[in-house]
């Protein structure tokens, strides 16, 4: 091993360390889905079934498999926890970074590390590195499919065609029918827009295809057998009506994925735009003749950014992570770009020297105020913001001032920002983020005041309350306005607008006010059981 290969590897591990592994228990599991799959993996666990995901006892066949198994395993190494939970999403991560990098390595040498860091360092990659989601499983596996497709365009081996076909097989395990298919709709993208449509028909391999049957279609055959509905709820209703309709109200505008990409590509989105529209040009002037193997790979890049940004534009149905496949796309597309510019030696415009350094800086002034913003959800002017502003303008400054001089230094000067703004998170913002959007500290509240684990109901609470207490506590939560009120003792949640609810749906018995958690504005209960079960 080289003296550069250790150096390599030890950047590579000190920064996928820090974005994606470092602090991960410092707040709690947040929002509905983050607690939902933890706890539907702690189940299929404890009932060593690898096959039917449960959430409350009861099949839950929304998702594939992929995450849920990653989880049971380091389940089984860590024990339970929301940390443990989210490992399986920093694991992914990390791999995609190794997956670029020895990409790089092998076919553009030069700015592998380059290359790999800025995928690493991508907003939209850091944040769902340390969720516990199935957008990690699939991005990685997607981002690692395409390269491999690139790899046996560029060198003609089939191996690197059999781990496409491997790797969208585990993006179907991840997250469903959508990886082959997006993976398709790039491929067959990509050969129209370069002229080269047979490319369409030799992707087609017939091995390939076997080995991708093979190791995608074993689980959704054994759920079916097992669950006569999965094709009904997870195929017809989970994909197409997800897709086709708001069945699962999350309505956004047409255009809603243009601002969330550019977020996501945050610090690299000035050089990714720059490189996307010069790609683009050079396509546009060359595409009735015969486009080099070096446009083509760009080409590729940019057909993968915009394919599924497109593509989830048109569904009724929108979130944020669906778009995250596609982010890996715009970091590479910048690597490449860099590897290029370096080779010419041309130099940086001042302007976009400048722009680049405010927005790769911007993040600093909210990342220190994110407690305040979570609590308030608003700024504010205090001392606090003033002395982030000054760091991120002083900051900025020296960035553009080194990108003037040499493009060479892009990827160091722009992680001195990104590990300020996470470390700033880290830092400042944990406590507001765990006591205003995680269950964790109720939970914590509630098991204190126990001398007996009691049953647990909830009445108006959100569904994050709702799925953050069956997690916390690993126990079926009743919901009061379901008809499912509780007929022994038990723990009620509810939010102080809903008192008189409580007060009626508990006619008749016994209740005691426990306590108020505040930042979420949640009354508990103790309530007793009917009169006639005293008797």
């Amino acid at each position: 091993m080289t003296a550069r290969t250790r150096t390599d590897i030890l950047l590579l591990a000190g920064f996928s360390t820090f974005l994606f592994f470092y602090g991960i228990a410092q707040f709690g599991l947040i929002g509905a889905d983050e607690p939902r799959y933890a706890q539907v993996a702690r189940e299929m666990l404890e009932r060593g079934d690898w096959v039917t995901p449960t959430l409350g006892g009861r099949p839950w066949l929304e998702k594939p498999p992929l995450y849920y198994w990653q989880a049971m395993l380091v389940y089984r190494v860590f024990g339970v926890s929301d940390a443990a939970a989210r490992i399986p999403s920093s694991i992914d991560a990390a791999l995609m970074v190794v997956g670029v990098y020895l990409f790089f390595r092998k076919f553009r040498p030069g700015v592998e590390v380059d290359a790999a860091l800025m995928s690493a360092s991508c907003a939209g990659i850091i944040g769902y590195a340390r969720a516990a989601s199935m957008d990690m499983a699939l991005t990685a596996t997607f981002a690692m499919a395409m390269l491999a497709w690139w790899s046996w365009r560029e060198s003609g081996k089939r191996i690197y065609l059999a781990a496409f076909y491997g790797c969208i097989a585990l993006g179907m395990l991840a997250k469903g029918p959508v990886a082959p298919l997006l993976a398709a709709a790039v491929v067959v993208f990509y050969s129209i827009a370069v002229g080269q449509r047979n490319l369409i028909a030799r992707t087609l391999w017939a091995p390939g295809i076997l080995l991708f049957l093979a190791l995608g279609l074993p689980w959704y055959m054994a759920v079916e057998l097992r669950n006569p509905q999965f094709f009904r709820e997870f195929i017809l209703e989970h994909n197409l009506a997800r897709f086709s309709t708001n069945l699962y109200h999350h309505p956004e505008p047409f255009w809603y994925y243009i601002p969330v990409l550019l977020l996501a590509l945050v610090p690299w989105i000035v050089f990714i735009i720059a490189a996307f529209a010069e790609s683009a040009g050079v396509w546009w002037r060359e595409r009735r003749t015969s486009v080099d193997l070096e446009l083509q790979f760009r080409i590729l890049l940019c057909s993968w950014l915009i394919v599924p940004v497109a593509f989830f534009s048109i569904s009724g149905s929108k979130l944020p992570g669906y778009i995250l496949p596609a982010v890996p796309a715009g970091a590479i597309l910048l690597a490449d770009y860099l590897r290029q510019r370096l080779e010419t030696r041309t130099r940086t415009p001042k302007w976009m020297a400048i722009v680049h350094a405010l927005v790769a800086c911007a993040p600093i002034v909210p990342a220190a105020l994110i407690g305040y913003i979570v609590a308030e959800h608003r700024m504010f002017g205090g001392p606090l913001f003033w002395i982030a502003l000054a760091v991120a303008l002083l900051l900025s400054i020296g960035v553009a001032l080194t990108l003037i001089r040499r493009i060479y230094w892009l990827r160091f000067v722009t992680l001195i920002p990104v590990v300020l703004a996470v470390a700033a998170v880290l830092k400042l913002g944990t406590y507001s983020i765990d006591e205003k959007l995680s269950t964790r500290p109720l939970a914590n509240e509630l098991a204190s005041m126990e001398t007996q684990k009691l049953p647990i109901a909830v009445c108006g609470a959100s569904r994050e309350v709702e799925y953050g207490l069956a997690f916390y506590r690993d126990q079926i939560v009743a919901r009061y306005e379901s008809g499912n009120v509780p007929a022994h003792e038990h723990l009620l949640v509810a939010p102080r607008a809903w008192k008189a609810n409580v007060d009626e749906l508990t006619s008749g018995r016994r209740v005691t006010f426990l306590g108020h958690n505040t930042p979420q504005n949640l009354d508990y209960y103790w309530v007793g059981p009917p009169p006639s079960m005293k008797r």
